[in-house]
């Protein structure tokens, strides 16, 4: 019960910190892509902020050897890049300078009734579930036939 608190917790920050840095509005992520015109670097601020606190919390995680409520603390160890992360990462990209949104200001939004919200978050959700498909799909054994 304690990780769902925590995670409701942390999910409710999460949104909170959206609002009020205005990460919501696709105008302030798109204003901070806009390089060369009209740029607004408010978003590195808020990025930046996170950064430090999120690498603080891990580096005390790891320093400790176990998480805080679940015990077991699970770090990655894949270091690669493959194409998979690099297609991923430039289809994120892309979406995300195309519309100015990625998931969890989306969602954030969706809860305020922003109403071009209602069509891109159930596309996004489509999108999901069509990569987990698609990799499910990929990933099954192929039939062998013989010549």
């Amino acid at each position: 019960m304690g990780v769902l608190i925590s995670a409701f917790v942390a999910g409710l920050l999460f949104g909170l910190g959206l609002l009020i840095s205005g990460m919501v509005s696709p105008a302030k992520v798109l204003g901070f892509l806009d390089l060369f015109g009209n740029w607004d670097p408010s978003l590195a601020f808020v990025m930046g902020g996170a950064v430090v606190v999120s690498a603080l919390g891990y580096r005390l995680a790891v320093r400790r050897g176990r998480a805080v409520l679940t015990g077991a603390l699970k770090v990655p160890d894949r270091r690669d890049v493959d194409g998979r992360l690099l297609g991923g990462s430039a289809l994120f990209g892309v979406g995300w300078g195309l519309v100015g949104l990625c998931p969890g200001p989306a969602i954030v939004g969706l809860t305020l009734g922003v109403k071009p919200l209602l069509v891109f978050v159930p596309a996004m959700l489509a999108g999901m579930a069509a990569y987990r498909l698609i990799d499910h799909l990929l990933a099954q054994p192929r039939p062998r036939f013989a010549d």
